[in-house]
């Protein structure tokens, strides 16, 4: 008889058998299948009689969070003992991803006075259930260190960089002195559409099909992305706290698209228009797209659509002819809970900070001073409507107060420019004649910093097409025309412009004409950052494409800003340094520190002699490429100095001392050069004659083989004859070119 068993094997029970090992291969993977399911502690305990409640208001607080469930959805476990519920419920949703968004979203979230959703995952408390809490110390981990976003201000040379687009090919390159200039960066397909700097220079935005990516640091890696799809659009704050990003195609949030705060979620569809948290990637707020109607009634963009205070504390939006909506920030919620109402309003502008003013600012958050800075201000202006005259009206935020206000008559349409300090507005008023066939323009200038905020009035008989405040001045330069083509221009044309200089009379308060420069071609103004050079162009034009660089403080003896009063006469001091030429021009930028300029000649707009060349502020030209589908030019901002006034002011009185150290780093430079080049000359030299003897003895070694004379032998002394090379070495010293007139 076989034993009590199979195959001689004895029977256990099944309690004493290990079934460990089948139990690991075969366990349920229960993140696979249940990953879409919360569970949500903290609800309260409850009767049958308030289920229906209480399921309503769970799927209401759910949906406004951006994560929309319905009552059906939730599971409520009972304790059959006290017919109550046990003070938390299951949640199932569509799939994992919206489950990942609703435990982030309403992890912590408030349901009442007395409860609050703590969310975990339904697969969480299967796999911590029999977690092990013995205490392991963690392995320190090897510290790496961030790559400072702001390095390149570091640069022993003091120069600047900056970008360019050609072809496929963004490559990122220093300005200095030629033998400073170099390429410190370069990436094939780098951006899909263009690239774009940060108003301070920390970062560089590369647009793509899929979003936004921002790059930074000495080795360009990447620092943050944002998911907008087919952007077309980018604009910073002022401070690089916050982002707004357009795409004219709708937002669209398909099923089972990624969800969580750096992504759109179902309530953002069909909006274009996208706010986000710089620093964090968070997606803060999305608009639709609001347009304005031009006269050819065709629906025109205006960009920005959202326009930033100078602190970042603020964004605003306008309705045109209904409302202003200003939003802080980061809640991105409405100032004073509700948008500003004014019938006819057309466009805005925020006041730009002073250096006052942000000086103000910040001894208060310090506490050094008990002066409360200055409001953020806008201005506002709107159209004549019945007998309501045109109005311009500056408004404090946030107290919503209306310092000042102007009526205007006559009016066709206004252009708000502010003054880079926020020290001057000036509204650019069109207006036409009574019979509306002729048009001319006024110059209302507010005075911003003075007391009851006076207007200034500057009449004007021509229409102005450009206008342009000198940066840190209460200087200002017009173009402005008469040319009976100037309404209706030919393609490529070029029309007959004058430019005039206006500056402000200390004491007077009135704006003075410094001098008029007639019969130029010029409809550009690009003053530079420091002040006091100017540059007239005339961009965009197939015939003319000439660059005026002009110094307005020539016979100063301050090289820097002229300060008080002048005793010379009126005007004097404005000097023409120099013109140049950049055939079809498209663009013209300065450097952050002033000393070149920048002109391109984009693919986008032309390809014709594509390319860019960088000029210095008297007009010589330093270098010119031409580049076939060159598309691109930027130069990298700068941010604010972190000197003091004082240090500033050190630096001018010490400046000699500077530019004596300078000027032996310069002598030492091209002394360095010289010998380079020498040691070069002499070294091809040398070969050369290396050369020479190496042919002449195989030469006479072969004439010795066959039985002949050796050339150059003497019959006498048996010597050779020696042949010596002389190096003639041309230097320019000077050169004067003379113009004779027969």
């Amino acid at each position: 008889m076989a034993p009590n068993g199979v195959n001689g094997v004895h029977a256990e029970d099944d309690e004493d058998v290990d079934y460990s090992d089948i139990e690991a291969k075969y366990q349920v993977q229960f993140e696979e299948g249940f990953d879409n399911i919360l569970v949500v502690d903290g609800v309260p305990v409850i009767d049958q009689s308030k289920l229906e409640r209480l399921l309503a208001k769970i799927a209401k607080e759910f949906s406004r969070k951006g994560a929309p469930i319905k009552p059906d959805d939730i599971s409520v476990p009972w304790d059959d003992a006290t017919g109550k519920s046990k003070g938390y419920v299951f949640i199932e949703f569509k799939n994992a991803n919206d489950a990942a968004f609703a435990m982030n979203a309403m992890h912590g979230h408030p349901f009442d006075a007395r409860h609050t959703f703590l969310v975990n995952r339904f697969t969480d408390i299967e796999r911590y259930a029999n977690l092990d809490e013995t205490y392991v110390e963690p392995e320190p981990e090897e510290y790496k260190p961030k790559e400072h976003l702001r390095a390149w201000l570091g640069d022993p040379y003091g120069r600047d960089q900056y970008a360019t687009y050609r072809d496929d090919e963004v490559e990122i390159h220093w300005q200095g002195k030629p033998s400073q200039c170099e390429v410190a960066f370069s990436r094939n397909n780098w951006t899909d559409l263009y690239v774009s700097w940060s108003p301070l220079g920390t970062y560089l935005a590369t647009l793509h099909r899929q979003g936004i990516q921002l790059w930074g640091g000495t080795s360009w890696g990447k620092q943050h992305r944002f998911a907008h799809p087919m952007v077309k659009l980018i604009d910073f704050s002022p401070n690089e706290q916050y982002m707004v990003t357009w795409s004219h195609d709708p937002i669209m949030v398909p099923e089972g698209a990624q969800q969580g705060p750096q992504y759109f979620s179902p309530e953002d569809e069909g909006n274009n228009v996208a706010v986000w948290d710089v620093k964090t990637g968070d997606l803060l707020r999305t608009f639709p797209t609001v347009y304005s109607e031009g006269e050819d009634v065709k629906k025109q963009l205006q960009w920005p659509t959202l326009k930033w205070s100078a602190d970042d504390k603020y964004v605003a939006r306008v309705t045109p002819g209904q409302q202003i909506s200003v939003y802080e920030l980061p809640s991105m919620g409405l100032e004073g809970k509700k948008s500003i109402k004014i019938e006819g309003v057309v466009d805005f502008e925020w006041c730009p900070q002073g250096e006052k003013d942000r000086e103000d600012a910040e001894a208060e958050a310090q506490g050094k001073t008990t002066k409360k800075p200055r409001e953020n201000m806008l201005a506002y202006w709107t159209p004549e409507v019945a007998n309501q005259p045109a109005r311009v009206t500056l408004m404090n935020f946030p107290s919503r107060t209306s310092p000042r206000q102007k009526n205007l008559f006559s009016v066709s349409e206004c252009k708000l420019h502010w003054q880079n300090q926020g020290d001057f507005l000036c509204v650019k008023v069109d207006r036409h004649t009574k019979t509306k066939k002729s048009m001319y323009c006024n110059l209302e200038i507010f005075c911003v910093r003075e007391k009851d905020f006076p207007v200034e009035v500057v009449e004007l008989k021509d229409p102005v097409t450009d206008f342009s405040w000198e940066p840190k001045g209460d200087r200002f330069a017009i173009i402005s025309s008469s040319d009976p083509n100037l309404s209706n221009p030919a393609p490529g044309s070029a029309i007959k412009t004058d430019v005039s200089f206006y500056q402000l009379v200390r004491g007077k308060g009135d704006f003075k004409l410094l001098r008029t420069l007639p019969g130029r071609t010029s409809n550009t103004v690009r003053w530079s950052p420091r002040g006091r050079h100017v540059v007239l162009a005339t961009i965009g034009s197939s015939t003319k494409s000439e660059l005026e660089f002009w110094d307005l403080d020539f016979t100063s003896e301050d090289i820097g800003r002229r300060e008080g009063p002048s005793k010379e006469e009126w005007g004097s001091g404005i000097q023409h340094l120099g013109t140049a030429d950049h055939y079809a021009v498209t663009d013209a930028e300065w450097d952050p520190s002033g000393r070149y300029l920048a002109t391109s000649a984009s693919a986008w707009r032309h390809t014709l002699e594509n390319g860019y060349a960088i000029w210095d502020f008297r007009g010589q030209e330093l270098e010119k490429h031409i580049l076939d589908r060159f598309k691109q030019f930027l130069w990298r901002p700068r941010p604010r100095t972190l000197l003091t006034k004082e240090q500033q002011r050190h630096i001018r009185r010490t400046l000699k001392e500077y530019s004596r150290a300078f000027e032996e780093e310069d002598a030492a430079e091209e002394s360095n050069v010289s010998a380079e080049l020498i040691a070069q000359r002499k070294r091809l030299v040398d070969e050369w004659n290396a050369w020479r003897d190496r042919v002449k003895e195989e030469i006479a070694e072969e004439r010795t083989r066959r039985g002949k004379k050796v050339e150059g032998e003497s019959e006498e002394h048996g010597e050779e004859s020696k042949e010596e090379i002389e190096v003639w070495m041309d230097e320019v010293i000077e050169q004067i070119e003379e113009e004779v007139v027969e």
